[in-house]
This record gives structure tokens, sequence and C-alpha cells, in this order.
């Protein structure tokens, strides 16, 4: 006769991933605090300068690569995805050249205010299920982790050649939380790649900052250009902005496995009144009061208004340029605002200098 023991470990594990799902998140899944395979690629990116200006992600490379380096203590880690799939398509203000292209996490609460707060909750139904303290640590993007790697390792999912989570359920829309637990809880089965010969997200990718497969050159991305990056937009990349004016989305929207994901169910991931078809006019005189009130806890507020009106004025422009063109093609006039200027004539930085002059002095 067989005589199967129960595992405590294994039993506190599953209870504390239905758990997760209860107080908000969408899956959970363990890893050992082992360095993530492929670590050392990390290192190579940054050295090779791909990460642009984004100068901490230089900091702290072995505690990044080696999550016992960043907490010695740590025996488990607990990754959890939260799903953010916004309803409808998510490119669809990109047809409009009139309407303001955000990305779609950025168009209510800031993720990381509310994870933090779930994971809080999470770690005290954890010590009360134990009936002791458990020493732990919560991040959400505030500390130098590599969370891909991890939530493979975790059975989350695996890194796509767009260099996100990819989830078989839930696509490319999951935002990620980590607890390090002081706990010995068994890991879970790391997921394997998925992607095949697809190349979806390379051949949409505007700029080709998707050089290659699983390798992104910051400094060619739209979504560095527009939210990282403290510069003037540079000339090459203009044109290819169109009308986004925070983040771009479309080597994560055009990935097939988002067939799979449901619609969020989390309200604060669903885009504010105001912000659900922002034009881009409408934003063009934007006071810092305004723009504080507008974008209140958002991760544009982060953003600040002096780049947001750097952002929005190669928009403006574009959209005019657009207008103007088929203006023309009609037979009609360009606009007054393009008439000052020749044909290719136009200075970029002279709108937004007299933009943020103006609202300085209002505000």
């Amino acid at each position: 006769m067989t005589f199967f023991l129960a595992d405590p470990w294994h039993d506190l594990k599953e209870a504390l991933r239905r758990q997760a799902r209860v107080v908000g998140f969408d899956v959970a899944g363990f890893a050992s605090p082992l360095p993530p395979p492929h670590a050392q690629a990390f290192a190579c990116w940054t050295g090779e300068g791909h990460h642009g200006d984004m100068s901490w992600l230089e900091r702290h490379g072995e505690r990044r690569q080696d999550p016992r380096r960043l907490w010695p203590d740590v025996q488990s880690i607990l990754v959890l995805g939260s799903n953010y799939r916004p309803p409808g398509d998510p490119l669809g203000c990109l047809q409009d050249p009139e309407s303001m292209g955000l990305s779609a996490y950025a168009r209510n609460r800031d993720y990381h205010l509310l994870l933090m707060r779930r994971l809080k909750v999470l770690h005290r139904w954890l010590e009360t299920r134990l009936n002791r303290e458990v020493p732990a640590r919560l991040f959400v993007d505030t500390a130098p982790v590599l969370e891909k790697p991890l939530a493979v390792q975790a059975g989350l999912g695996w890194q796509g050649k767009n260099t996100l989570l990819v989830s078989r359920r839930f696509g490319c829309w999951l935002f990620l939380a980590e607890m390090f637990l002081s706990l010995p809880l068994p890991s879970d089965k790391p997921e394997r790649d998925h992607c095949g010969d697809c190349r979806r997200c390379l051949d949409a990718c505007p700029t080709g900052a998707l050089s290659r497969p699983y390798w992104l050159e910051a400094r060619r991305c739209l979504a560095y250009l527009t939210i990282e990056s403290r510069g003037e937009i540079p000339a090459a990349y203009r044109r290819l902005l169109k009308n986004r004016v925070y983040g771009c989305d479309d080597c994560l929207a055009v990935c097939p496995f988002n067939r799979f994901a449901p619609t969020t169910r989390e309200p604060d991931y669903l885009a504010r009144p105001i912000l659900q078809s922002p034009r881009l006019r409408a934003f063009a005189d934007i006071t810092e009061e305004r723009f504080r009130e507008v974008f209140r806890h958002t991760s544009i507020k982060r953003l600040g208004r002096v780049r947001f009106l750097r952002n929005l004025e190669v928009a403006l422009h574009n959209a005019d340029t657009i207008t103007d063109n088929n203006a023309t093609s009609a037979g009609t006039h360009p606009s007054p605002e393009m008439e000052k200027y020749p044909s290719g004539q136009l200075t970029f930085g002279h709108t937004i200098r007299q933009l943020i002059d103006r609202t300085d002095k209002i505000s």
C-alpha cells in the first residue's frame, strides 16, 4: 500500500494562488530566486546602448540579474499578472489623424498604485493564514527586477519577439507585480516559447525598433521617444509618430495571441471619459493646472506638461500635413497655420516654445 503525505508548502502555494485571484489578480505563478535563463542578455543589451537614456537600467546589474543579491532572504518569488486588455481596437485611434493616440494602459489610473495595494492585501492575508509575520518584498516596477524573465519562469507566459510577455490566455495584456517571499514555496513549470515563425510584431513596428526577434532598440521606439526621452523627437521619426502623443501599442496589439484575451474587468483600467476619444486640438493650450487635473493619477502625469506638449506639437503638425495634403488634392487651400511656412520649412520646436511660454504665464 502506498501512502502520499501532504506537502504543506504545496498546499500553501495553491491557497496563495487562489487568494491572489480573490484580491483581483488574474493569474499567479511561482518561480525560484535563481537568475533566470538569458539574464546575461540584459547586460549585453545595455552594454550596446540600446536602452537609450534610461540610465537607471545600467545600475545594480548584478542585483537585477540575481534576485538573491537584491534580497538575500528570498526563497521563492510569486509573480502576479493583471489583465488590462481594452475594449475595441487599441489601434483604432490611428485611423483618425485628429484623434490623440494614447497607449491603452495610460488612459486611467496608474496601475502601479492599484497593484501595490493588492500586493499588500495579499501579503496581510498570508500572515493571517500563518499567524505570524512573513518577511517579504513587494515590487511593481519599484526595484531592479527582471520581471518578464521571472514571469516566464513562473509559467505566466513567454517573452515574445516584441520583447513583451505573451500569455496564451491574456496575450500581451498583462501588468506584472512580484512578491519576494522568505518561504520555500515550490516553483511552477516555465512556459515555452510559442512564437514560432510569426513576425507580425516585427513587421508592425513603425520605426524598425525591433531590429531582430527578441531585441528592441529603444532609441528607435516610439514609446521610448514619447515617454522616456527628454530630448526633441528626432526628425526621422516625426512623421512616423502620426498622432501618437503617449506611447505606441503597435507591436503589442498585433500579436495573434491577443484574440484569446478577454476584455479587462477592472474599472480602473478602462479609459476615463475625457480620455476615451480625446482630440488633439482640445489639448493644445492646456495649462499646468488643467494638465494636472485631467491626468491626475495616470502615467501621463509623470510625463509632465512640457514633454506632453512636445509630443502634441509633432502630432498636430502631422495632422495638419494630412489635412493640407487632402485639401490640395481637393483643390482647396491649406490651413492658416501651415500657410505661414513654406513647404518643408516648419521649424519643429517653435510652437512648443510658444505654448509653454504662454501657458506658463497663465498658470
